[in-house]
This record gives C-alpha cells, sequence and structure tokens, in this order.
C-alpha cells in the first residue's frame, strides 16, 4: 500500500451503510493533495498540517465541506500533538465526536482511518499486536508469512496513525502495552529469531485514543502512558445555531444516503436541538433550571432522532415529519434504564413545551401522551 490509500476493490461508498471518511471524501482529498505539491508537511504525512485543518473544519474558498464544529486552536494542538512523538488522547462526553474527529485526523494524515482497536474488557494483546496463524507456525515457525498483523503492528509497519477508541475500558494491562511503542517505537516480536524479531515504526505512525469521560475510574490510566499522550478534550457544543446547522447537514445527508426524499423543517431542527440542548444543560434558554436527563443528550444522538423521525413520517405517515415523530424517535433515545427519566421529560414537557409558543411547539406538546 504504498499510497496508504483505503482499499478500492471493495464495496463502493453508496453500497456501506456508514463509509470511512476517505470513501466518503475522496475528491476532497485529492484536491487537497495536488494543491500542496511541493509544499512542506510532516515526514510520512499525506497533507500537510494547514490542509488537514482545512480538510475538517472546512474551506467554502476550495470547496471543502465542513465536517467537525470545534474551536480552530483545539484543531491546531491535535494536529501539531500528531506530528510529534506523543500521541493524541481523546476525551469527553459520549457523543462529542471524538472518534469522528480521530477518523477524520487518521483519514487527512494517513489516508487510511481504518487501522482501529476498539477497546473493550474483552480486548486482548493479540488484537492490538499480532497473532499467528497456527497452521502456518506449526509448518513453518514463526516466521513473516505465519504472522498475522494486527493494528498497530499495521501502523507501525507503514507509517501510519492508528486509533484506539475507548482506550479506558481495557484492563490496565492491555493499555500499558502501548508504554514501549509510545516511548521507543519499537516493538519486541520475541517468538521470531531472525532480523523480523524487533518491528521498528516508519516516520509517519502514531496513535489517537478517546476515551470516555463516563468510563473515567473503572480502569484509570496509568500515570506512565498518561505522560505519552497529549491530553485534548472534545466539549459538547455550545452554540445553538452551530449545532442546529449541524444537525440539519447531517440528517438530511443520511435521508438522501438512504434514499429517502423527505426533511426537517428549520422548524423541527430548532425544536429538536433545543430539546437537546437544554435537557443537557439543565437549564432553558432563559435561564430556568431543570434536571437533566441521566441519558447523553450528545449532539450525534439529535441526529440519529431526526432521522429515525424522517424515516418514521416515510414509511409510516406519507413522508410529511411532524413533532410526534421526533417524540417517537426521543423516546427511544432519551428514555434507557432510568425510570426517573420519564418524569423528567413529562416536567419538561408540562413547565417548558407548554408554554412557548409556535406551532411545531403546541403540536409537540399535544404529542405528550406518547410519554404515558
Amino acid at each position: 500500500m504504498a499510497s496508504h490509500m483505503a482499499p478500492t476493490d471493495g464495496p463502493a461508498p453508496a453500497e456501506v451503510q456508514r463509509p470511512a471518511a476517505e470513501m466518503l471524501y475522496t475528491d476532497e482529498l485529492v484536491r487537497l493533495r495536488a494543491a500542496d505539491a511541493g509544499a512542506p508537511r510532516p515526514e510520512g504525512w499525506r497533507l500537510t498540517p494547514r490542509s488537514v485543518l482545512a480538510f475538517v473544519l472546512g474551506d467554502p474558498a476550495r470547496g471543502i465541506s465542513p465536517k467537525f464544529v470545534g474551536s480552530r486552536s483545539l484543531l491546531e494542538r491535535c494536529v501539531v500533538a500528531l506530528a510529534t512523538s506523543r500521541g493524541l488522547m481523546l476525551i469527553g462526553e459520549p457523543g462529542t465526536a471524538k472518534s469522528y474527529l480521530s477518523e477524520l485526523l487518521a483519514a487527512a494524515i494517513s489516508g487510511d482511518s481504518t487501522l482501529i482497536i476498539q477497546g473493550s474488557a474483552g480486548t486482548t494483546e493479540d488484537a492490538i499486536k499480532y497473532s499467528w496463524n497456527y497452521a502456518l507456525l506449526l509448518a513453518e515457525g514463526p516466521t513473516e508469512q505465519a504472522l498475522v498483523p494486527a493494528p498497530l503492528y499495521r501502523g507501525m509497519r507503514q507509517g501510519m496513525i492508528v486509533r484506539f477508541e475507548e482506550i479506558t475500558r481495557c484492563p490496565l494491562e492491555i493499555q500499558d502495552t502501548l508504554l514501549s511503542i509510545l516511548s521507543d517505537r519499537v516493538m519486541a516480536i520475541p517468538e521470531r529469531e531472525d532480523a523480523g524479531r524487533v518491528l521498528f515504526a516508519k516516520v509517519g505512525f502514531n496513535i489517537i485514543a478517546t476515551a470516555n469521560t463516563r468510563d473515567r475510574g473503572v480502569n484509570e490510566m496509568s500515570a506512565a502512558l498518561k505522560r505519552r499522550f497529549n491530553f485534548e478534550t472534545t466539549p459538547p457544543i455550545a452554540d445553538l445555531q452551530q449545532e442546529m446547522d449541524l444537525v440539519q447537514r447531517e440528517t438530511r445527508r443520511l435521508l438522501q444516503r438512504a434514499s429517502v426524499p423527505v426533511s426537517l423543517s428549520p422548524d423541527l431542527i430548532e425544536l429538536l436541538v433545543t430539546t437537546f440542548h437544554e435537557l443537557r444543560a439543565g437549564k432553558t434558554a432563559d435561564g430556568k433550571a431543570l434536571e437533566p436527563l441521566s441519558t447523553v443528550m450528545s449532539t450525534a444522538e439529535a441526529v440519529t432522532v431526526g432521522y429515525a423521525a424522517g424515516l418514521h413520517a416515510y414509511y409510516y405517515d406519507g413522508g410529511t415529519v411532524a413533532p410526534v415523530h421526533l417524540l417517537h424517535s426521543l423516546l427511544g433515545s432519551a428514555l434507557k434504564d432510568a425510570p426517573e427519566d420519564r418524569d423528567r421529560l413529562r416536567h419538561y414537557f408540562n413547565h417548558v413545551v407548554k408554554e412557548r409558543k409556535g406551532a411545531a411547539w403546541q403540536d409537540f406538546y399535544d404529542a405528550r401522551h406518547e410519554l404515558l
């Protein structure tokens, strides 16, 4: 893979439920790379740091779409961190686009965002570094052909970004397998006795890890591992209009990919995002205190609710999205396993939604019988 692009002999993006960023935005990456010809960049990177930033935040003058809502300074620190010998750790509440940001950065820097380690209580060292084809191992011994590379091995060998999702869900001894990798950029393969017993990381290799603040304390990272990462927090979107624009854009994109010819009106987008914004913040736009739900009312969840409402309206109700469709979808998203959240949602309807002006808000209130 000299070009470090994702394989192109698989399904076309239109056939994939959720295409990788480098598949979805191939044209943009090609144009950015062409514009970067001859410009200085970190060794092993496909784009310059300036173009990485343009790819993530968007550049209307060059026809590059915005993909992430966040401060430019945050993104600059993330990009610079990946050009150093330290890894990048993205932390934040669920649904604040940590994983998506790591995907965008990997796609822009390496041209491939698919070297992913999914952290969990069952993640093993084999799933991170390498394992063996035991039939070949018995027949040939620990040869190159018998070794089955995992994402970390491939990233080091090819000089690419590796994404470690939800690292704090892994046991401490699994997390700490990264210590020597991040310190010395070397992976020991003790089973081999030839020149392949040590793998030296190629330039361009680095690690982007993500961690959920709600998992903090479950498998707290060791101090030694923390020192090897630059930590950046991805906060929820604070600006209501920015969040509305993002939800509108992403909902429209999902419905178009599903070939569903419906859309949410601006009034419904405002209703949806305002509801999520207020229930997440624990207060209304005019400062009235609310008891927030135990569920994380993230922007990602708002997009999912809008998408589901569009599907509901298209398949059951003639294609016109109404507030009742939003409430149907909201219930599945907001009400998990905490019975008291239903009471909090009723309180929101009876004391906030009821007082709001506008046909959409009144229709939303009239649908409150769904909360029973």
